[in-house]
């Protein structure tokens, strides 16, 4: 049996890591400023992180949800008081994808309506309604295009005005800094707006915080910077250090009905132990902090060296985009194969920057050093 042949991959096959740097299967030595996809968030192979896992696994790695589990209650207090919502009740779950899908249904069980709206390069995952919701043609196939979405512009309100006002509309649901969609962010008055407006005609708003949240931002979730309280919130990447787990949180205004929800490997055991040393590994070592500051520290660098070829960096936190004003293709591969740093991309001219939490100044410093030296190299 051959792979599906799904993504274009590098030449290269990593075979360990520890905190920001990977090693491939010849021993070069990499500066991770990807994270996997923003899903390392403590570093790669974090002493307590491993310890935990393996000692949960030594234990019990999975039963079913049939069954009291408290780790999950454990999880569910410490992320509560972690993010600042006690109040909400939370649905552990398995991807980003999954988060998103349980969310608009959800919102549809609870207002009874069909309609979604959501942002022009919005991404929030490639199954049934997330993939739909997704601003992609190419990825949406057939089955999956029923007409349930509208795409609307990022900061622009009037149009959103005008749909919700329609009173058919059953969520709103916004990645409050975009990630495939090149790093653009949501502005505190735009979002106030949709607020007032899903409030006043009983539509949910759903702040996707896959990759925008869990720390990213220097705040708990990206949309802490813009004064306001979604109805539902649905993390993932981040939230086990890579392994496969997600969560949505729930506001109280939803009530839980039996079989309405469900999952079987949502929350096993060897995910919560994963989540329980994220959590503690993050308040620990002060990782949102850490974000800020040096993520604040790395995109000042990297406006204070007028680069060319680069017309903005964006974004907050660990969360950030270089445009280009060429297509980004042949320098994110001169950094991996010449400089040995790994970075995203978005669109076709735009490096994504999705560091584990734990990144430094000192390589922070060691990658503006090394983006300069393949950008004036092609002067």
């Amino acid at each position: 049996m051959f792979l599906f042949d799904v993504y274009p991959l590098f030449d290269i096959a990593i075979d360990h890591g520890k905190g920001c740097r990977v090693w491939d299967t010849d021993g070069c030595e990499y500066l991770d400023l990807y994270g996997g996809h923003a899903v390392i968030s403590v570093g790669h192979c974090h002493p307590h992180y491993v310890e935990a896992m393996t000692a949960q696994l030594g234990k019990l790695g999975f039963y079913s949800n049939s069954v009291i589990n408290p780790l999950q209650k454990e999880f569910a207090r410490r992320l509560g008081k972690a993010c600042g919502y006690e109040d909400y009740q939370l649905f552990l779950i398995n991807s980003g994808a999954e988060a998103n899908e349980n969310a608009l249904k959800l919102a549809s069980f609870h207002n009874g309506r069909t309609r979604v709206l959501s942002l022009e390069r919005a991404f929030h995952g490639r199954t049934s309604l997330a993939v739909e919701a997704t601003a992609n043609p190419k990825i949406i196939a057939p089955i999956n295009a029923n007409h349930h979405v509208t795409y609307l512009p990022l900061n622009d309100l009037e149009p959103w005005r005008r749909e919700i006002e329609k009173g058919d509309v059953c969520a709103v649901i916004i990645e409050c800094i975009q990630g495939v969609g090149g790093i653009r962010m949501a502005s505190a008055e735009f979002m106030q707006g949709l607020r007032r407006l899903c409030d006043a005609t009983d539509t949910v708003l759903i702040c996707d915080e896959i990759q925008c949240g869990y720390g990213r931002s220097g705040k708990f979730f990206a949309h802490q910077h813009l004064g306001i309280r979604p109805d539902l919130i649905t993390v993932a990447k981040g939230i086990a250090n890579g392994f496969p787990m997600s969560a949505l949180l729930i506001s109280p205004k939803f009530k839980p009905v039996f079989g309405q929800l469900g999952t079987t490997f949502g929350g096993n055991h060897l995910a919560c132990a994963g989540a329980l040393a994220v959590l503690d590994i993050i308040e620990q070592e002060h990782l949102i902090d850490n974000a800020a500051e040096v993520g604040s520290y790395l995109m000042s660098r990297l406006q204070a060296e007028a680069l060319p070829h680069v017309v903005d960096v964006r974004g907050r936190g660990l969360m950030i985009g270089i445009e280009l004003d060429v297509p980004y293709k042949d320098f994110r591969t001169r950094l991996v194969k010449e400089q040995h740093v790994f970075t995203g991309c978005s669109g076709t001219n735009t490096l994504r920057l999705l560091p584990p939490l734990t990144l430094t100044k000192a390589d922070a410093d060691e990658f503006v050093q090394k983006l300069k030296a393949v950008l004036t190299d092609n002067q």
